[in-house]
């Protein structure tokens, strides 16, 4: 293991709490069984994702009991996003999905709750982990990847101030086909200029 891999494994047994105006981000638990299940049950939400659709609440229980047991060792850098308005209420996830460290570099990935769309609290949540991902683990370079097909989540890259790399033809086999995969990445840089902005808006 790398000292910087070392390092970030450490830091992420014990999972960082992150606050934003609206948001508490926070490690994810059993008992936010029912919340996730709300939209992991969804055929709308798992359409570009790379995972179905969960069958029942059993299977959420059972996956957020597994994840405890990777965040012990460090090896989950996934949030839960919560609502501080809903006393806590879980609406979907956003986080570090895998990190190239040798490269200095990380893969971000998000998904939320189709109920609470519209209101900016992905793009929210995703400016809080980009933060932290360059002030404290020390990043140089972040990037997401979406389905292509899925503005949507295209646009939440963007509002963030990534930019467009391009598109990697039939990137991925996802549920036994290969499907068009988008790039948007950010540099540490294009970060602070950019939340510097939004910060003053």
């Amino acid at each position: 293991m790398t000292i910087k891999k070392a390092i970030i494994y450490k830091i992420f047994t014990k999972m960082p709490l992150i606050e934003t105006e609206r948001l508490i981000l926070r490690k994810m638990r059993a008992d936010d069984a029912a919340d996730m299940f709300e939209y992991a049950a969804r055929k709308d939400v798992t359409e570009y994702l790379t995972w179905y659709p969960h069958p029942d609440k059993a299977y959420t229980r059972d996956y957020l009991e597994y994840l405890g047991t990777k965040y012990r060792t460090g090896d989950f850098f996934d949030w839960a996003i919560t609502l501080k308005k809903e006393n806590g209420k879980m609406i979907g996830t956003c986080g570090f999905t895998s990190f190239d460290f040798a490269n200095d570099g990380a893969e971000v990935g998000y998904v939320l709750n189709p109920e609470y769309r519209g209101q900016g609290l992905v793009p929210e949540a995703l400016l809080a982990v980009l933060e932290f991902g360059f002030n404290n683990l020390l990043l140089h370079r972040a990037e997401a990847k979406y389905i292509v097909g899925n503005d949507a989540s295209r646009r939440v890259m963007e509002k963030v101030g990534m930019k467009f790399e391009g598109i990697k033809r039939e990137g991925m086999l996802i549920k036994g086909n290969f499907r068009d995969i988008g790039v948007c990445s950010i540099l540490k840089d294009e970060f602070y200029e950019t939340y510097e902005k939004q910060s003053t808006t």
